[in-house]
């Protein structure tokens, strides 16, 4: 049904689509699931790993993880249960590669040159000469990345591993048998160490058998679809079909994020009107929970200038259970951290589950749902503003939309950043007082949740349609429409 950009795309989607199958006929135990890794894997030749068992080992722990259980390794008689646990992330130690841990190293590029600038830099003393070569001790090295600059021959690599390098709060480390160890008190849950890793070897727990569950048991079952869902079909499939589809499954409705993104706008803009007239300096936003954690684990000092208003997901959520009280909501999106905000006290009884997009493309696989052959519907109940919160920069284009919408006297200037490093500097600048704006939308992944790290097809290929799409779908741009008045009495506080 899907087309896979690689190998290891297909692998996670067969593993999590079996999931389904087993939890839509029977209850999922041990035995179950050691049976997925055969039908996985039917021969005995290896396709990527030295031994057909050690794939096997690999795939058994996806399958755990899949089903909500700790991945311990094949030799383990329990299953260990971790849904209701915080932390998102996990790593498969079977499926480490234990990539080399020097950060910086010497090539065959080195002239052994007489100005020996890289040695010259060094404040460490950790740079040497051996057989006319430049070395570099990894005891002294502090990774400060000076040498590198200074080589005229660009001679000097930088070989971290890709998931400690992508992770922006310095929670992957490496454990003493070189395998990679996620530092729960720092993570936030972004996953950009599981969609770094090229041998899958982070992976985000899932709630696919309850959801399967509560789904095959007919309960009243809404699902709210991140704005970022448009770009995941190509550019044939619409917002319409994907809502049939997914009604399909036995979902009750869909219900577009984008909704409650518009309420927010109106919130939030409000919100920043007031804290700029009580003299605050700056106002961060609330939507991204990677960004709100990061802020809440790395500079705890300046957790007050988060906004106090939910992001989409709550709102939609609230909006959907205020209007039935016996409904169970499921938020379906690109974001891992945002099954951490589902857990949150203030938030938990709005949110049930929440699967990304990944899950999504499994249920209709184990479903046989095919979103580009169901009929297709009119859905616009959000603007184009709401459905623009998928990418970098959406949400402030919300607001000046709305800020100008209502002629509101107020200096609104953003600073729109996206991913680790460029959150980080921004954040610095704030807390030092030297911020260029008084309004920062951050988004941890770069270019937005688009790039989230529970989507299904590369933000390369999802963008052009994303795009597309939502221009196509919906032609209102005034956020003040008739949806805008049904949020009015949701508690829009977190």
């Amino acid at each position: 049904m899907f087309k896979f950009e690689n190998q290891l795309v297909k692998l996670k989607h067969d593993v999590l689509t079996s999931i389904v199958k087993v939890a839509k006929e029977k209850e999922v135990t041990k035995e179950e699931l050691e049976k997925i890794p055969y039908q996985i894997i039917p021969g005995e030749e290896p396709s990527y790993r030295e031994s057909v068992k050690r794939e096997r080992s690999i795939l058994l722990d996806r399958a755990k993880l899949a089903a909500g259980f700790l991945p311990n390794g094949a030799d383990s008689d329990e299953l260990v249960n971790v849904e209701e646990e915080k932390q998102i992330l996990y790593v498969i130690k079977e499926a480490c590669d234990m990539c080399p841990t020097k950060k910086f190293q010497v090539t065959d590029a080195c002239r052994n040159c007489i100005a020996h600038k890289c040695q010259s830099v060094c404040n460490f003393g950790a740079i040497t000469y051996v057989d006319g070569r430049a070395y570099i001790d990894p005891d002294k090295c502090k990774e400060c990345g000076m040498c590198k600059k200074a080589c005229p021959y660009d001679a000097i690599a930088e070989d971290m591993r890709p998931c400690k390098k992508s992770c922006p709060t310095g929670a992957l480390d490496i454990n003493s048998d070189k395998r990679a160890m996620i530092k729960e008190e720092k993570c936030v849950n972004c996953g950009a160490c599981m969609a770094a890793c090229p041998f899958g070897a982070i992976e985000d727990k899932s709630s696919l058998v309850r959801v399967v569950k509560q789904l095959t048991n007919e309960e009243k079952v809404y699902a709210v679809v991140a704005p970022a869902i448009a770009g995941q079909f190509g550019p044939k499939t619409t917002y319409g079909q994907v809502r049939n589809a997914i009604k399909a499954l036995g979902f009750t409705d869909m219900v577009e994020a984008a909704c409650g993104a518009d309420a927010v706008t109106v919130h939030e803009s409000n919100e920043f009107v007031e804290r700029m007239e009580n003299g605050d300096a700056y106002m961060t936003n609330s939507c991204c929970p990677g960004f709100l954690s990061y802020i809440e684990k790395m500079m705890s000092d300046q957790v007050e200038r988060i906004s106090g208003t939910v992001s989409p997901m709550v709102a939609t959520a609230r909006y959907i259970k205020a209007t039935d009280k016996d409904a169970k909501v499921i938020f379906i999106g690109p974001c891992t951290a945002k099954k951490t905000e589902a857990l949150i006290d203030s938030i938990k009884d709005a949110v049930d589950y929440v699967l990304t997009f990944e899950e999504l493309m499994a249920l209709f696989d184990g479903f046989d749902i095919n979103p580009e052959t169901c009929d297709d519907i009119l859905v616009d109940e959000a603007s184009i503003f709401g459905r623009g919160f998928g990418v970098s920069g959406g949400l402030t284009s919300a607001i000046e939309n709305y800020v100008k919408d209502k002629q509101i006297e107020i200096d609104f200037k953003p600073v729109k950043v996206s991913g680790g490093a460029e959150i980080k500097k921004t954040m610095t600048m704030a807390k030092l007082g030297r911020l260029q704006g008084n309004f920062i939308e951050g988004m941890m992944c770069e270019g937005g949740c688009i790039n989230g790290a529970g989507k299904f097809v590369s933000v390369m290929k999802a963008k052009a349609t994303f795009t597309k799409i939502n221009h196509q779908a919906s032609m209102k741009t005034v956020l003040s429409n008739e949806k805008i008045k049904e949020y009015e009495d949701i508690n829009l506080e977190r």
